[in-house]
């Protein structure tokens, strides 16, 4: 499928990746000055591989995300865009294939259950590449699909997580359990903070529905349950934002 991709940063990151997979980049009209100084830089980068670069208005040739604050007025017609197939995921052996190699160290897999805001999964992958996460598993049922708001969001993430899309979660946890990894689980209800979690293993990150949580058999098959405490009134934080919070503190020395 291609995806029309508005935030020049996320088009940036396909054309140093996977250039091949960008068909054409759409400017306003003006040009690239009009769209802005990374827009700019994209055309560049376009230009010299060869890719086609047009102006005067968007050429309707992919489905587009909602409005946002990327570039120029994304949500307006004649808004600066690229158009860019999706990128394929990986099997979920390969996924988990350097979790062999450490078994006596760390490393940091993240586990997706059914998250369905498309915004929550582009900030995960965003802070999954900012920390070097390894890869990341994902349902394809009862989930938001990698569309382009994940990968605006995402801001280039998408480009430098690998990631798998598996119909059954427990498959994809059996894989990473024979690769040597430990199934971390997130609940506000377990009784540890993540304080007390140790970093001496390769650690799969479960994190669960915005509304829900984790499902019954995922938490069931975590070997470890953990939490963000909180330190003031609110109580609770939004999944990708404890993503973060998760993610940071596993990736300490």
């Amino acid at each position: 499928m291609n995806l029309t991709i508005r935030n020049p940063h996320s088009v940036l990151a396909a054309l140093e990746r996977r250039a091949q997979d960008v068909i054409q980049i759409s400017l306003p009209r003006g040009g690239a000055q009009r769209a802005g100084e990374a827009w700019e830089e994209v055309v560049r980068v376009a230009r010299s591989k060869g890719i086609t670069v047009s102006e005067g208005g968007a050429k309707k040739a992919g489905p587009a995300g909602p409005p946002s604050k990327h570039g120029v007025d994304a949500g307006r017609e004649g808004a600066a865009e690229a158009l860019v197939r999706e990128r394929q995921g990986v099997p979920v052996e390969e996924l988990f294939a350097q979790g062999r190699e450490r078994k006596n160290g760390r490393g940091l897999w993240l586990a997706l259950d059914s998250l369905q805001d498309p915004h929550n999964v582009g900030a995960i992958f965003r802070t999954a590449a900012f920390f070097g996460v390894e890869g990341i598993l994902l349902t394809q049922e009862r989930s938001a699909p990698l569309s382009s708001t994940v990968y605006d969001v995402a801001s280039g993430g998408v480009e430098y997580v690998p990631f798998t899309l598996q119909t059954n979660l427990q498959r994809g946890f059996e894989v990473a359990k024979e690769a040597g990894l430990w199934l971390l689980g997130t609940s506000e209800h377990a009784n540890d903070d993540i304080s007390s979690v140790a970093h001496d293993r390769p650690w799969l990150l479960v994190l669960g529905n915005e509304e829900k949580g984790m499902r019954r058999l995922t938490e069931e098959a975590c070997d470890v349950l953990c939490r963000v405490s909180p330190q003031g009134k609110v109580t609770s934080l939004n999944v990708s934002v404890a993503a973060g919070v998760l993610i940071s503190a596993l990736s300490r020395p």
